[in-house]
């Protein structure tokens, strides 16, 4: 009885930290390119060059990050530092953005890069390995925190078109709020059972260079980082000017923006309800062929949107969505745990998850700008499908397969064996 109440008391607040975050997250990638063109008046290019900046930044950012981030292991200093720019947001978009783009478009391109980079592409793996640590620390379902995170994507969804609509600027002002809420969780909320903290790496902080260094001998790192650079990172680029092309399939802007925020809405409720059974699902398949199925899912949603009649069969193929995140969040956090030294979690999370990522989205967010103007949406999404299905298709043959018990999709031999005795005695 006292261990639930203590697990409940170190639970808590963490389904709520990953709300408030993800909540900025959702906000900002869903309604970011809507704002930039009809706010900002950019077009496919110049819009494609924001998310291009955003991406190469992280570049910088993201290595560092995973490092510090092993370094800090339950320290705060640099979470809370990515909290507290965010609620810079609104202020940045109310009054920085547009003077700054009457200077120039690619200058305004990059200082909101480095600005939102820092809070999201660089910022998410530190919020999601703390987390993560925080959960093998306190014993808890990495998912079923994340379940925050998708609720955050349904509220996002169902305010932020109504507030767009409304005024434009104001979703950017809730960001503000969220990070503000994110910021006082992190000081006030968020606790680390300390005495179980070496379950989620060595508390020494005696992690040296010469280590963080050797996971770039690694072969599975590279083929995770190709896997991401073909899977995951398209999957991003693709969402990006999604909703401009879902437009089209409408009389009015205002009528498609709508339907999007009904259809995201039912989508994050999806990615909501299946976070509770993934963990279980992953335990059983493993979380190697979890990151397949996931791969192979964002082929045939690519390709199915690509050659969709109507916007019917596009709702149909983007609610997919819904089960490819529970997919790719669960899989790949226990994936990293069971396939790599549990010290370098972080390191390895960014370099392979996260900075690999980037790379790919910094290349391609500027090549499907340019693509989406010259050969239309269709045609794009054909040729990124296409790309999904040969880089899935070679981290099928080609992807390690990780030691079940250290991703804790099994219980270890000698803790099985020790609840048995337990058992046995009380009998």
């Amino acid at each position: 009885m006292n261990n639930t109440q203590a697990e409940s008391k170190h639970f808590w607040g963490f389904p709520i930290t990953h709300f408030s975050y993800f909540f900025i997250w959702a906000v900002v990638n869903g309604y970011l390119t809507l704002w930039l063109e009809q706010v900002a008046h950019l077009n496919g290019t110049e819009s494609g060059a924001v998310f291009s900046m955003m991406a190469g930044i992280s570049l910088i950012f993201q290595p560092v990050f995973g490092v510090v981030s092993d370094k800090l292991l339950f320290r705060k200093d640099l979470i809370l530092t990515i909290s507290i720019a965010g609620i810079l947001i609104g202020p940045y978009f109310q009054w920085v953005f547009m003077p700054i783009l009457h200077i120039n478009a690619f200058l305004v391109a990059f200082i909101t890069g480095i600005f939102l980079s820092f809070i999201l592409n660089g910022g998410v793996s530190v919020i999601e390995q703390y987390v993560q640590r925080a959960s093998l620390a306190n014993g808890f379902e990495y998912a079923h925190s994340r379940v925050g995170g998708s609720v955050a994507g349904v509220v996002a969804s169902l305010v932020a078109g109504r507030v767009f609509l409304w005024e434009p600027n104001s979703i950017f002002w809730a960001c503000t709020i969220a990070a503000v809420i994110l910021t006082g969780l992190l000081i006030f909320s968020d606790k680390i059972d300390m005495d179980n903290a070496s379950a989620a790496g060595d508390t020494s902080n005696s992690l040296d260079m010469k280590t963080v260094l050797s996971v770039f001998k690694i072969k599975n790192l590279w083929v995770l980082a190709i896997f991401y650079m073909g899977a995951s990172a398209l999957f991003d680029v693709f969402d990006q000017q999604f909703i401009i092309f879902f437009k089209t399939f409408f009389n009015t802007a205002a009528q498609g923006t709508l339907v999007y925020s009904y259809m995201s809405s039912a989508q994050t409720a999806i990615e909501f309800c299946l976070m509770f059974p993934m963990p279980w699902i992953i335990n059983k398949i493993g979380s190697r062929n979890g990151l397949i199925i996931y791969g192979f899912l964002t082929c045939i949603r690519i390709l199915g949107s690509a050659l969709s009649p109507n916007w019917m069969w596009i709702v149909g193929f983007r609610l997919l969505a819904g089960l490819e995140m529970p997919l790719l969040l669960t899989s790949i956090m226990k994936y990293i745990a069971g396939a790599f030294d549990i010290r370098l979690y972080a390191t390895v999370y960014a370099l392979a998850s996260n900075f690999a990522k980037q790379v790919s989205v910094f290349i391609f967010s500027s090549v499907a700008g340019k693509m989406y103007d010259i050969i239309g949406y269709q045609h794009t999404y054909v040729i990124m499908g296409i790309v999904v299905f040969v880089i899935t298709l070679f981290a099928a043959f080609m992807l390690k397969k990780e030691d079940p018990v250290q991703a804790g999709e099994v219980e270890a031999p000698e803790t099985a064996t020790a609840t048995s005795e337990s058992v046995s005695t009380r009998d």
